[in-house]
């Protein structure tokens, strides 16, 4: 398999009508299981993997998401870029439930969660101020754009650590940080991306006002679920565009983040450790 595009979000989008030869891969990783199986199938001619964050069923909460493993199984079956549907919060009036944000900032206020593939006797400083692929940012962009009729062209996502929503106290401060949406999912799942030299992006599909608007129902499970069934069919024909606008990925340079980010002298990287991301280093170690 080579130059598949991945996609991780919700458990409803794997199953998407004409997607032919499709199969269930389970992939083995050196960080433990991935939330579930991965779905592979192929439309127009595209390769598409799904992996459903939560597990089929949503059964996995944030705080306990294997994302070193659901990053490592994309890389290991061959994804070459990564597409993130993540539901999310709104911090701002523009920004309406039902609207979508094409997320090109990340502020990580998680606390608990294992966020990088270097330890254990490796040391690794990826860039990250730019922390999104602008060449499938802007595909993602084009065709939401086909789909739905309001679109943001970027917005910074606040990742928090959940799973209680905020209070509101929290949601008051959170606004005048200036984040645009709040989620608790794509961190450090942009980070991972970025260190597997993986092209990612995120879609944020916003359901609710979270708790700050005065003249709006505090964040509600049910509002919130009636929002994401509503968007399911948005997100497979956004899917469906994106696999047939890739471009080839020269010139975006997310393949080659990792070409000066190895610090450690490399004969003093134990055996294991090398062994467990040769996936990832192999080609500079």
């Amino acid at each position: 398999m080579s130059d598949i595009l991945g996609i991780i979000g919700g458990s409803g989008l794997y199953e998407m009508e004409g997607m032919r030869n499709v199969r269930h891969v389970r992939v083995r990783t050196p960080f433990g299981n991935p939330s579930d199986a991965l779905v592979v199938g192929e439309i127009g001619g595209r390769t598409l993997a799904f992996l459903p964050r939560h597990g089929r069923g949503h059964r996995i909460p944030p705080s306990q998401i294997n994302f070193r493993a659901n990053i490592y199984a994309m890389k290991k079956i061959g994804a070459r870029r990564v597409l993130s549907l993540s539901a999310v919060g709104s911090m701002k009036e523009n920004i309406r439930p039902g609207d979508i944000v094409v997320v090109d900032q990340f502020y990580d206020h998680t606390r608990f969660r294992p966020n990088t593939f270097f330890s254990d006797g490796i040391v690794g400083h990826i860039p990250f101020a730019d922390p999104v692929c602008p060449s499938l940012a802007d595909v993602a962009y084009h065709s939401a754009r086909k789909v739905v009729k309001r679109v943001h062209r970027s917005g910074t996502y606040l990742c928090m650590e959940g799973p209680a929503f905020s209070t509101r106290a929290e949601s008051r401060i959170y606004r005048k940080w200036g984040v645009d949406v709040i989620g608790m999912t794509n961190m450090p799942e942009a980070k991972l991306a970025r260190e597997a030299e993986i092209c990612y992006a995120t879609l944020a599909l916003a359901t609710d006002y979270d708790c700050w608007h005065d003249s709006e129902e505090d964040v509600s499970i049910e509002s919130i679920l009636a929002i994401i069934r509503q968007n399911v069919e948005h997100s497979k024909r956004i899917i469906r565009e994106v696999a047939g606008r890739l471009p080839g990925r020269e010139g975006c340079g997310c393949s080659e983040t990792l070409r000066y980010a190895i610090i450690t002298d490399r004969k003093k990287i134990p055996a294991a450790t090398r062994n467990r991301l040769t996936l990832l280093l192999g080609k500079y170690l």
